[in-house]
Parts: C-alpha cells; sequence; structure tokens
C-alpha cells in the first residue's frame, strides 16, 4: 500500500504498519504470554500457553509454529517452548511496553476494563510513542506534586 499525504481509517493504518512489521499483533500477544511464561524456568508448553490466554492447545500450536518460523522460539512438538535471544528481546520489550500502558491507565484514572484497554492500546502505537509514554510514566512516577495536582484537578472537573 503506497502512503500517501492525509488521513487514513483505523483499518488504513493498520495495513500500512503491517507493511512494516513481520509480526502481527496476535503473534505479539503469544509472544509476551511466552515471555511472561518462561521467566523463571527458561521454557513454557504449550499447554500452560492456551491456557493463559484462553485459547485452545490446538490454536497455540499453529501460532507457535509461526513464532518458530520468524526465528521467536524453537519448541520440539509435544515438548517446551524456548525463545530464542530474538524472542526473548522482543518479549521483555512487549512485556515493559504492556505494563507501561497499563500503568499510564492506572495514573489517569482507569480502573474498569484495564487489561482490555491496555490490550487494544498496545498493538496500535509505534515504538517512538511508547518510548515517550514511558518517560512521561517514569516522570509521574517520580513526581508526586504532579500527581496529586492532577488528582486535585480531575476532582474538580469531574462531572457530579
Amino acid at each position: 500500500m503506497e502512503k500517501k499525504k492525509g488521513f487514513y481509517t483505523v483499518r488504513g493504518y493498520e495495513r500500512l504498519r503491517q507493511e512494516d512489521r513481520s509480526v502481527t499483533p496476535s503473534m505479539e500477544d503469544y509472544l509476551e504470554m511466552a515471555y511472561r511464561l518462561s521467566r523463571e524456568k527458561r521454557y513454557t508448553r504449550i499447554g500452560d500457553l492456551a491456557g493463559a490466554l484462553n485459547v485452545q492447545p490446538p490454536s497455540a500450536s499453529k501460532m507457535v509454529q509461526k513464532l518458530a518460523e520468524a526465528s521467536y522460539i524453537s519448541y520440539e512438538k509435544y515438548g517446551v517452548i524456548e525463545l530464542t535471544e530474538k524472542g526473548r528481546q522482543l518479549g521483555g520489550y512487549l512485556l515493559k511496553r504492556h505494563e507501561t500502558i497499563a500503568e499510564f491507565l492506572q495514573i489517569i484514572g482507569v480502573t474498569e476494563g484495564l487489561l482490555e484497554e491496555t490490550e487494544k492500546i498496545e498493538h496500535s502505537l509505534s515504538r517512538k510513542t511508547v518510548e515517550q509514554i514511558m518517560t512521561l510514566v517514569r516522570f509521574m512516577r517520580e513526581n508526586r506534586e504532579w500527581r496529586e495536582m492532577f488528582e486535585l484537578y480531575k476532582q474538580k472537573t469531574s462531572p457530579k
């Protein structure tokens, strides 16, 4: 898709972004969860991955095959799943991105549907935007007076 100046639909931006990426949002979800599950033991299993993502094992197996073809993981059929160095690096970033977006949403007062909102947002942001949000979250964490001012402002301006 040739990039023209101007506005696009959400789907149009997704298509443009997908041309620049080899990893789909679904692949990111699996890789992030495989990273989470393998942090202690350095491996996980299809059943554990499927259970953590609330999908059937055959669906998890198909995605694991795609991730293996892209060199993010290595696995043996009916065996363990291990992340490659490439997979650990991207998985670590994906987890940090998820945690940052979740913390940002909590800071601004999102409590209901936090996990769902985080999942919806995280796949649609560029790396540069995520880095800026990471900086803002660190700033908000380190500057309590700003946070207190923000809370007071929200109380004053929120509809009764």
